[in-house]
Parts: structure tokens; sequence; C-alpha cells
């Protein structure tokens, strides 16, 4: 039932966009309602290609950069599977303060961002991102934005499969929704604290998770386009590292 009424409030969003024959409707309703329950070999096979698609526009750090020496330290640290989920770590050269993950266990982190951070504040960050991952916010994320541009006419289901094949312009849209998805504050608490509980169990300090906000939150930066509220989120954070401690004492 929840999955049905996803489907029928992205399609009522797009109605007031475009205009559609009752025929249109019902055919764009059931793909909708497809979409958002798309396999995850489906979801995976998006976002392999938003992911490729990506790094064909970036401009991705060499093996033997810096940046790619420093973050394969710090991935070494977080580990290369989530919940079953292989994670490929990558570094794109660009002054953006941003990372991301997709459903697939791509994780890019942009080198402004880098540049910005500590290698336990860029842990925090990572933690987070894969939280998403292992919340199965990300996946949600690649199903509404599918859903969204088949609503709009922008793509069309194939007959025989549930996924269309995508052109370049396609693919790129769909990267791009996919990637600037705005999580509810509840998703990023939620990633916030599986960050949390995630270096911990690693023995990394949380207080990067916690530091890395207030950086966020002192610039400019897109990541922050889509994690609202840094300030709170970095209180609830040190919230939890006090209440940590005061049991550690006991």
């Amino acid at each position: 039932m929840k999955i049905k009424l996803i489907a029928l409030s992205i399609l009522g969003l797009t109605l007031n966009a475009c205009q559609v024959t009752p025929a249109n409707l019902i055919q764009t309703g059931a793909q909708a309602y497809e979409t958002v329950t798309l396999s995850d070999e489906d979801v995976k096979k998006l976002s392999d290609d938003s992911c490729a698609n990506m790094d064909s526009q970036s401009k991705i750090a060499r093996p033997t950069s810096p940046y790619t020496e420093r973050l394969n330290k710090i991935a070494k640290t977080l580990g290369y599977n989530v919940n079953g989920t292989t994670i490929n770590y990558k570094v794109y050269i660009t002054e953006e303060v941003n990372a991301w993950a997709m459903a697939n266990g791509c994780v890019r982190v942009y080198s402004g961002l880098m540049d910005k951070m500590t290698d336990n504040e860029i842990q925090g960050v990572l933690g987070h991102e894969l939280g998403h991952v292992a919340l199965g916010h990300a996946k949600k994320a690649i199903q509404v934005a599918y859903a969204t541009q088949l609503t709009r006419g922008l793509i069309s289901a194939s007959t025989n499969s549930t996924i269309a094949t995508l052109s370049q312009s396609q693919l790129g849209d769909l990267t791009e929704k996919i990637i600037n998805s705005r999580f509810s504050q509840k998703q990023e608490t939620q990633a916030d604290n599986y960050s949390f509980s995630f270096l911990v169990e690693k023995g990394i300090n949380p207080i990067g998770i916690a530091n890395a906000f207030d950086k966020l939150d002192s610039g400019k930066s897109s990541i922050l386009s889509t994690h609202p509220s840094s300030k709170k989120r970095a209180e609830n954070i040190r919230q939890k590292i006090d209440e940590m401690n005061a049991k550690n004492k006991k």
C-alpha cells in the first residue's frame, strides 16, 4: 500500500506540469508503479549506468595522485563492503565541496571537500554516505528519480523489461536527479546515527562527523543543499559521544 501511494504522489505532482490524456494517464501510472518496485538487479543497473555516466564527465584523480592515495588510506579504515554491497571509491578533481554514494556502492569524493577536511572528518562524511546505502535511502532515491522521469514522459518504459534503455541525455538527467536527491530530515538523521555507530564499531573517533558539519555550516558547499540543519546534527553527534563516554565510565 505504501509503495502504491508513492507512485500516485509522484504522478500527482507531474500532472500539474504537463497535459496527459486518460489513456496516457493509465499507462504512465502503471509504469510509475512498476518503477518504485524495481528489482535489486534493475536498481544496480541504473546505478552502474549513472555512476559510469558521471565518471565519464568528471576528472578522476589518477591512481598515483595524492588525493587517491589519501582516499585509499581512509577507505581501508572504513572497509569495502556494506551489507553485502561492494564499495568503490574514487576522487573527482574539482573545487566543489561534495561527496555522494549510489545504491550500487559507487562512492565519489570531491577534491574540494578533501582540501577542506581532515581524514577523520572525511571518515565521518563517508560514514554518513554509506549509511544512505546501507539503510536503503540511495535505492529509494533512484526509484523516485526514475519514476519522476517516467511520469513526465522524459523516458519510456521498455515493453520487454521494467527499465528502459536510456539515451545519453536521458541518463544524464537521471544521474543529476539521483546525485541531487533531497533526503528527508529523518533519513539524514538516520544516516548520521549510522555513521556514528559505524565509526565507533571500526574504532574510529566519531567526532569527525560533528566537526565536518561545523565546517560545512561555515561556508557554501554542494553537500549542504541535500544535508540541512548542520548545526543541530553536529549537536546530535556530540550528545551521542557524551552519552557513550558517560556509559564507558560506569
